[in-house]
């Protein structure tokens, strides 16, 4: 058992070892110093957005760097914790560091999917909007059951949420939502989310009780920050202000402060009803309008970079995951073979194993040589 023990010990060190690398662990504790000197500033809430997208960083590098200080020293001590165990023949004590190797492996192993994360957009924060598909009242109503499962999720990483715009759905359900995950690298975590999801169960909007497949598609785009250089003229876009309403028509507000954008050349509409002035809604809908043309430019430009290498689509669609709940339970992604049988605990939010696959997934697919 110790040798089993070292074999790990050795494993986790040279994980970590090459997480600290990646990291750069001078690097961000400068970094974070910085940022520190930056935050006392007097003036700094003088514009509240900048203040708050500095403190945000600040706080994502400071766990970043805290996480693996401790994870590094708590390595140390297990090491030499478990040589004087088996030295006094402490069972006891020997057994409580095989747990605590145990929780290392899971904490290191989540710290090395965060590193996992160097495209050029991942560090942003998240925009994910969540649209019905086809299974009429089911597909609706699934599309609702995706966005509680996201806003779960954010919820149990206290990850704060703003919410843009949610289109009901006539009998249940949602037909759209719009929403944005305000915490740094939300992008490059929530991007494997994207794709069409698919769910089977007993229609519970069939009165025959019979079984069906509905589908919604996860939409997760990078937050537009001023270096990307998104300029929209004022001659590209139409803006119209409509009444806020929400669930089942009833008016959420008596005045016109909702906002839809369309963009001329493309013909992409956005829109936001969420907050109470229409200079705030008209505010988000540009940022998601923004979002949403940079997503495009990229798009255009990965097409053209494919189009130089000779490769074709997919040839079966984005479909990723599956959620059965009849005949038996079962959440399964069709891209990395991840499964679990607790429907009800991923619905909930618990995505976790799902997203750190994905990311996983991903990084292998981008180290494969094209052939």
């Amino acid at each position: 058992m110790a040798a089993d023990f070292s074999v790990v010990l050795d494993e986790l060190d040279t994980t970590l070892r090459s997480i600290e690398a990646v990291l750069d662990v001078d690097r961000l504790r400068r970094e974070v110093a910085e940022l520190e000197q930056q935050a006392s500033a007097p003036d700094l809430w003088n514009d509240v957005e900048a203040a708050q997208a500095l403190t945000s960083k600040l706080s994502y590098l400071q766990g970043d760097l805290r996480r693996v200080e401790e994870l590094r020293s708590r390595l140390d001590d297990v090491g030499l914790l478990h040589e004087m165990a088996v030295e006094e023949s402490d069972e006891a004590t020997a057994a409580e560091t095989e747990r605590e190797l145990a929780n290392l492996r899971q904490a290191i192993d989540e710290l090395e999917v965060r590193t996992l994360l160097s495209g050029e957009y991942d560090s942003r924060e998240a925009l994910v909007t969540i649209r019905s598909e086809a299974g009429g009242v089911d597909a609706a109503d699934f599309a609702e059951m995706l966005m509680r499962m996201y806003l779960r999720w954010a919820e149990r990483h206290r990850y704060p949420i703003e919410l843009y715009d949610v289109s009901y759905a006539e009998e249940a359900g949602i037909k759209s939502a719009t929403f944005a995950v305000k915490q740094p690298y939300a992008y490059g975590t929530l991007s494997v989310e994207q794709g069409t999801h698919r769910l089977v169960r007993i229609s519970p909007f069939d009165n025959q009780g019979r079984r069906q497949t509905s589908f919604a598609g996860v939409e997760v785009l990078p937050v537009v920050e001023q270096t990307d250089h998104v300029d929209i003229p004022e001659n590209e876009i139409r803006i119209d202000v409509f009444r806020s309403s929400g669930p089942g028509g009833q008016s959420v507000n008596t005045t016109d402060s909702a906002v839809r954008i369309t963009h001329l050349p493309t013909g992409i509409v956005v829109s936001c009803q969420n907050e109470k002035s229409q200079i705030q809604n008209r505010a988000a809908a540009m940022r998601v309008l923004q979002a949403r043309l940079l997503a495009k430019r990229q798009e255009e430009q990965r097409a053209e970079m494919d189009a130089l290498k000779g490769e074709g689509g997919s040839s079966w669609g984005n479909q990723m995951r599956s959620y059965v709940l009849h005949p038996y339970q079962m959440v399964k992604d069709l891209r990395t073979e991840q499964e679990t049988g607790n429907t009800s605990a991923v619905l909930d939010g618990d995505i976790d194993t799902f997203i750190e696959a994905g990311i996983r997934w991903r990084r292998q697919q981008e180290s494969v040589p094209a052939g």
